[in-house]
């Protein structure tokens, strides 16, 4: 990093946490305590209002702000393109939203950039379809008020092989994986924290009552605290290997390629998990472990086999 991009990255740093450490700015930037010394001097003399608190660290004079920034092609259709991933994906309030950044960030283009930014964004698309995208809609609308407003939800959550249970649970966090919506939240029933994905919720609405939420929570991390405890081996034949690693399931944690075909480590919360994922493999997957998940296949396979006698 030059010092220019360095000097500017200080300010963004300090825009956006309120205050910072030298020792802080210095380890983010990869430099030396003295060189933020001198870079935060520099600014001063450029005339940037830092204040610097003795044991506190660094902070920017209340009501200063950087000029507009000017963007690069990339930069822009970056920008552009998270905008529409926003559009496509949230509800109907976070799209305008969306819509307007865009043509906020459009408005501050050269003609130039603007002319290769429109182009690039017509031919560069991601194409997100959803069946059930009104009421994923809806759902995401409901959930983003309860993490805002740290508001409870009830809701019927249907599982495979069971009937629908009431839960009431504490919204954490949203997250998208692959094509699936997913909601990490305190589960009251379970006393934990679990992960929902929202086609299996139904009837959601908040409860009105103000929760906590967990202390120190972190999605990344607390995504782990899930009891998985059951490990599944699964060795798939060399001509699905591809297709495998392509659309792989949520609780994949390994994949080995060995002499006898593709050998997948999963680890599940119970075998349904991943009963239906396997299904679709057909005969290309044989299941090593557990034996419990080798039963349940052979039980499937019946059902099926039933259909056509």
């Amino acid at each position: 990093m030059n010092r220019t991009d360095r000097l500017l990255a200080i300010v963004l740093t300090l825009q956006g946490r309120g205050r910072a450490r030298a020792e802080d700015l210095a380890r983010s930037l990869d430099v030396s305590k003295r060189t933020i010394y001198r870079d935060v001097l520099a600014l001063n003399e450029a005339g940037v209002p830092i204040v610097s608190a003795p044991g506190q660290g660094y902070t920017l004079m209340d009501g200063y702000f950087l000029p507009p920034l000017r963007f690069s092609v990339n930069e822009a259709i970056m920008l552009m393109l998270g905008s529409d991933v926003v559009t496509a994906s949230f509800d109907a309030e976070l799209a305008s939203a969306a819509q307007q950044a865009a043509r906020k960030i459009s408005a501050v283009l050269s003609e130039e950039v603007r002319g290769d930014v429109a182009f690039l964004r017509d031919n560069l698309r991601l194409v997100q379809r959803d069946p059930n995208g009104e009421d994923t809609q809806r759902k995401l609308l409901v959930l983003r008020e309860a993490i805002v407003r740290r508001q409870g939800v009830r809701f019927q959550y249907h599982k495979r092989h069971a009937r629908p249970e009431e839960r009431r649970a504490d919204p954490h966090a949203l997250f998208r994986l692959n094509t699936a919506w997913m909601l990490s939240a305190f589960d009251h029933a379970r006393g934990a924290l679990r992960t929902f994905r929202l086609e299996h919720l139904d009837d959601l609405t908040l409860t009105g009552q103000h929760f906590e939420r967990q202390p120190g929570f972190q999605l990344r991390r607390d995504e782990a605290r899930e009891a998985r405890d059951t490990v599944v081996r699964v060795l798939f034949a060399a001509e699905v290997a591809r297709w495998v690693r392509q659309t792989p399931s949520y609780f994949v944690t390994e994949l080995q390629d060995t002499p006898g075909g593709l050998l997948v480590t999963l680890r599940v919360r119970n075998v349904e998990d991943v009963l239906a994922w396997l299904l679709s493999w057909g005969g290309a997957a044989r299941v090593l472990e557990p034996a419990a998940l080798q039963t349940r296949l052979r039980q499937e396979a019946g059902r099926i086999l039933d259909h056509y006698r």
